[in-house]
């Protein structure tokens, strides 16, 4: 039987990290959405490094559901670097990309296929609501994807997360991109093709803790703006022609002022300020500059973006997989 005629017609990728409250719900909830596809489907369960019962409770629904796999990565790599192991093993003709917490519902995948059927070849969730989180996150979130779309060339859909369908045109340009600093959502946005968003009511987590405190937000927002645009770089640069020329000003009206005897300005205090006000700009534009050079840095390095720790349901990788899915194997 030929290759063609052993894919699904959908691949669902999970990636988890230490979900255990959460994965039997998840699973009880997946194999009813399996149900009612219309074409055979597989899950991808990825387990991200859990240091909880999370893998034991994957691989007790592997064994009782062949159509569940599980691909355990060698450590915590994240969870953009977890999708993308996922999505490189995934066979499907379409891949879904949904969280473990089931927040993003996985009925909504229902309209999600309806809207590839009809041609589409991204099919995006648009969050209509975000129970469950502080208004502090929400007041960020927003302001984050509103600041972003005015700083990047790529269009990335306003309140749309990770959730969603992409069809496996789309999806190799997806696995062609390679760099180590991955800001998922927005490399679908630069991909382009035929793209829509489907609204939902986003659901409060179903149990356990976020996985993104403040901290993991905070550069996953940095790698977004960072890997999408040059407009920080850009500020940077007009910074520094404006302070220039600001100093320059006001060197040009103290020295007139002397020379005129109309009054001098007086010493220490006033140079202390300036002097600490220039050294905080050098800094915050060294640190901006440094962002940059360390994702060069990230890249020339060549590693792969992950190594896997073992595998169960999945095909062997073939020699013509990106380097970044070696796979360690056990006994």
């Amino acid at each position: 039987m030929s290759h063609e005629a052993d894919r699904p017609e959908y691949s669902i990728v999970v990636p988890i990290y230490n979900e255990e409250e959460t994965v039997s719900e998840l699973v009880r909830r997946l194999q009813l959405l399996l149900e009612q596809l219309d074409g055979p489907a597989e899950v991808i369960l990825v387990d991200d490094g859990s240091s909880d019962r999370s893998h034991e409770l994957m691989l007790a629904a592997h064994g009782a559901d062949s159509r569940i796999k599980v691909l355990r990565l060698s450590r915590n790599f994240g969870h953009q670097i977890a999708i993308t192991a996922g999505m490189d093993l995934a066979t499907g003709n379409a891949v879904i990309i949904m969280d473990a917490d089931l927040q993003d519902p996985p009925e909504v995948v229902l309209e999600m296929t309806a809207r590839w059927r009809e041609g589409f070849d991204i099919i995006y969730g648009v969050r209509e609501e975000r129970p469950g989180d502080s208004p502090f996150k929400r007041a960020t979130a927003a302001g984050f994807y509103r600041l972003f779309r005015r700083l990047s060339e790529t269009d990335v859909p306003l309140d749309a997360g990770d959730f969603r369908l992409v069809d496996r045109r789309a999806l190799e340009g997806f696995k062609a991109m390679r760099e180590t600093n991955r800001y998922v959502r927005g490399m679908f946005g630069w991909i382009g093709f035929h793209q829509v968003g489907v609204r939902f009511q986003r659901a409060e987590r179903f149990a356990g803790d976020t996985k993104y405190p403040l901290t993991k937000m905070l550069k996953f927002a940095t790698d977004g703006i960072v890997s999408f645009s040059t407009a920080p770089l850009r500020f940077a640069l007009k910074l520094g022609f404006l302070v220039a020329g600001l100093s320059f000003i006001f060197g040009f009206v103290a020295l007139v002022s002397k020379l005129a005897g109309l009054y001098s300005i007086p010493g220490l205090a006033s140079i202390a300020v300036f002097v600490s006000f220039l050294g905080g700009i050098q800094l915050v534009v060294l640190g901006l500059m440094g962002e940059y050079i360390a994702r060069i840095h990230d890249e020339v390095k060549g590693r792969p973006l992950y190594l896997v720790r073992d595998a169960h349901g999945l095909a062997p990788l073939t020699e013509s997989a990106p380097r970044s899915r070696e796979r360690l194997e056990r006994p």
